[in-house]
């Protein structure tokens, strides 16, 4: 099972994103809920073929590999929650190799 919305196509509903995802703590765990979101999503990607828009591997933390880290100020795993406020709670983003924010004190 992997997780998606279509709501990153719509202008000021991408925000909502992560407070969808926290919804889910309803029938999943924290864990299975950040899997489904980041690695499951990967393999799904995968599955395309050709058509497959990230080249080489994904969703491993190592040279050459491709994969975004975000840094998070507490546990999502105990509170899933973090993630539904990532202006607030998401102290580094990383994409690509470059950081886009980085507020860690």
């Amino acid at each position: 099972m992997a997780f998606g919305t279509d709501i990153v196509w719509t202008p000021g509903l991408d925000v909502k994103q992560g407070k969808f995802l926290a919804k889910l703590e309803r029938w999943f765990t924290p864990y299975e809920n950040l899997k489904m979101a980041t690695y499951d999503n990967s393999q799904l990607i995968k599955l395309c073929g050709p058509r497959d828009p990230y080249p080489g591997e994904i969703s491993a933390v190592k040279e050459g590999a491709l994969a975004d880290l975000l840094l998070v100020d507490g546990n999502p795993l105990e509170n899933l929650d973090l993630v539904a406020d990532p202006d607030k709670n998401f102290v580094m983003i990383m994409k690509d190799g470059v950081i886009y924010k980085n507020t860690v004190k």
